[in-house]
């Protein structure tokens, strides 16, 4: 600030809350975190079931499977994108590793390969479809949404695929130092997708096509390539989500994941990632996926309806993206 410059505080007539600064600078998922602590605080006083063992064992478990989902539908998000078929592809994941393990007699590992090689390509389609023939992603993953699941249901005949190895629930329901092995596998996928966005240089080009995909073509990135990447990674995270829904329930159901593309989304939004596109983080997508997990639990516990925990969560989401649209006029002095 230069000799004589006053500051919006200095200025004659103007008051600034001492605050002020602070709401501008903390991050939105500094608020939902906060929250987040406060409904934990909350469930342990109303419900003296919320903090035990075996609950809390069962929240870093379902938090695992909800958030490596939301790491996925982060990357498209960053692109001012979206993919709405995750939720479908990991119904279609667990069933294709299903059926290669019970009817076709392969093992784990062929299956696991399969499988994933099937999700890596759907997201390409999906990435290749939006950027090269100029579909909306919106449309080109809804059309997925529905596709995938009934393709999931064709597979199978609409029924689940039973016959898993007892292996597979064994390592869902195991632990390290009491720590559950799947929320140690997401902590796995999440710091590789922190990296990517925060270090590499295809996790700059992501944020710089969100920011302004004009700019970023003028710069010479590759764009339909970084869009394809980041779709075929969205359909990544949705396939190993799908895999790790058939560990946990040792068996697998075509209609697995239902809405979870929705949930997904939410966590992500709610975790400061912007629809506008440019900003979010896989810690944000974590304690988004936590919050609506906490109150899924914290519903049942206390018994509240199940109805009422989707009222609650919608306006959750309306008042988050409010306020994110909101900081944005702000920074761009219209509001």
């Amino acid at each position: 600030m230069g000799e004589g410059t006053l500051s919006k505080a200095q200025e004659p007539g103007v008051r600034v809350s001492m605050f002020e600064g602070l709401r501008h600078r903390l991050p939105l998922e500094t608020y939902v975190l906060a929250l987040t602590v406060l409904v934990w605080i909350l469930l342990a006083v109303f419900s003296k079931y919320f903090w035990t063992t075996g609950n809390i064992t069962d929240i870093l478990r379902q938090v695992s499977i909800d958030a490596i989902l939301a790491f996925g539908s982060l990357f498209p998000i960053v692109l001012a994108g979206i993919d709405l078929s995750v939720g479908s592809v990991a119904g279609l994941a667990g069933v294709i590793f299903s059926m290669l393990i019970a009817d076709a007699g392969q093992g784990i590992l062929v299956a696991l390969v399969v499988t994933v090689v099937v999700g890596l390509i759907i997201g390409m389609v999906n990435g290749w479809a939006s950027e090269r023939l100029g579909i909306p992603p919106f449309i080109v993953t809804l059309a997925g949404l529905q596709g995938y699941r009934g393709l999931a249901l064709l597979l199978s005949g609409g029924l689940t695929i039973a016959g898993m190895p007892p292996g597979l629930q064994k390592f869902a329901l195991s632990s390290v130092l009491h720590v559950p092995s799947l929320f140690l596998l997401m902590l796995a996928f999440g710091l590789a997708a922190h990296f990517l966005l925060a270090y590499t240089r295809t996790g700059r080009y992501m944020y710089a096509i969100g920011s302004n995909i004009e700019s970023a073509r003028r710069v010479g990135i590759r764009v339909t390539l970084v869009v394809i990447i980041s779709y075929a990674l969205a359909s990544l995270y949705a396939t190993i989500s799908g895999l790790l829904l058939v560990a946990r329930l040792s068996m697998g159901a075509p209609t697995a994941a239902t809405g979870s593309e929705l949930a997904a989304i939410a966590a992500a939004v709610v975790g400061g990632a912007s629809l506008f596109g440019g900003r979010g983080t896989i810690l944000g997508c974590f304690i988004g996926a936590l919050l609506f997990t906490t109150i899924g639990n914290g519903a049942n516990l206390l018994g509240v309806n199940s109805f009422w925990q989707m009222v609650i969560e919608g306006l959750l989401i309306a008042f988050v993206v409010y306020f994110d649209n909101l900081q944005k006029r702000r920074q761009a002095g219209l509001g």
